[in-house]
């Protein structure tokens, strides 16, 4: 899907971020062994791992492992319970995290949210089969941590930098959960010419005739929260239009699953690069994008955009981090 991506998003999977990685390798259950809950212990000693997470919440941790590789099966423990929603399948939760092969020599750390300085955005029920295990049901506020068999990892065909038979340690703390179908109750608008109905779920209405030459945005409905911002993590839901068909060609909506870009980093189109820095948590916004401001001459073929074509996004600012 084209979602706004100037060229395509960066899959966390490839570096050892669990997004689509059920993709990568077949599904192989394994229960889990042990389940400690460890409220507000964080730097002592995982109880059942034999290892030692140190850190505050939020910040990047320093991991002691014991020598030897550990015990065989996945196990999770949860050094801090936090007080937050709770993750629910379908949610996308918003983590800090790091990430080790655990082989009892160098345990290499091989992926960290932290490398490359925001959250990452991870959908519960999409994940590695040992995360989601680790993941459902927790609460934000929580710092998880998960040794993670190659049954319940990427299976015999992970990612570059990991081994079929590698175990994988995480250290996941929870930011944010945002539901399925989460929205912004924002007001009707309109923007040269274009119409959105109010509601949770804003349509968008298209006139005929010729589109505008030059970009535009306005926001139809502020919120309050913190403002994006360069190289912070925006999480949205939004719906796309071309503008001479009138054809609504990407939606959120449809699946109701929020999704998070990073501000700043090259990857989206410039007009959500320019109608979205500043813009508050909470808001919606509404722009008219020609080619210039979206997918340039090459267009979006696999979505029927042309070079020619001008766009429409109507987008929730759900939360930023």
């Amino acid at each position: 899907m084209p979602e706004i991506a100037r060229k395509p998003m960066p899959v966390l999977a490839r570096m050892l971020g669990p997004v689509l990685v059920r993709m990568l390798g077949p599904v192989l259950v394994v229960p889990v062994l042990v389940v400690v809950v460890l409220a507000g212990c964080t730097g002592a000693p995982a109880q059942g791992l034999e290892l030692k997470v140190a850190g505050a919440f939020g910040a990047r941790p320093t991991i002691d492992f014991p020598e030897g590789k550990p015990a065989p099966g996945l196990q999770v423990d949860e050094l801090t319970a936090g007080k937050g929603a709770r993750l629910e399948p379908d949610d996308v939760a918003i983590v800090q995290y790091t990430a080790h092969v655990w082989d009892g020599g160098r345990n290499r750390l091989v992926d960290s949210s932290f490398t490359r300085g925001a959250p990452a955005a991870f959908p519960v029920g999409g994940l590695l089969p040992g995360l989601d295990r680790a993941l459902e049901g927790r609460t934000v506020g929580s710092r998880v941590i998960a040794a993670v068999p190659p049954g319940d990892g990427f299976g015999p065909n992970p990612p570059r930098g990991v081994g079929p038979s590698d175990e994988l340690f995480y250290v996941v703390d929870i930011l944010g959960a945002h539901h399925k179908g989460a929205s912004v109750e924002g007001r009707a608008g309109t923007l040269a010419g274009v119409r959105v109905s109010a509601g949770a779920r804003p349509a968008l209405q298209v006139p005929a005739g010729a589109p505008p030459a030059r970009f535009a945005s306005t926001v139809l409905e502020r919120g309050s929260g913190p403002k994006a911002r360069p190289g912070r993590l925006v999480v949205t839901q939004y719906a796309g239009a071309v503008w001479d068909s009138r054809r609504v060609f990407d939606t959120t909506w449809t699946s109701g699953l929020p999704k998070a870009f990073k501000l700043g980093d090259g990857g989206l189109i410039r007009a959500w690069e320019r109608a979205l820095t500043g813009v508050p948590a909470g808001s919606r916004v509404l722009m008219v994008v020609p080619p210039a401001y979206g997918y340039g001459a090459p267009g979006f073929p696999a979505y029927g955009i042309k070079g020619s074509d001008t766009l429409v996004f109507v987008v929730d600012v759900l939360a930023v981090y």
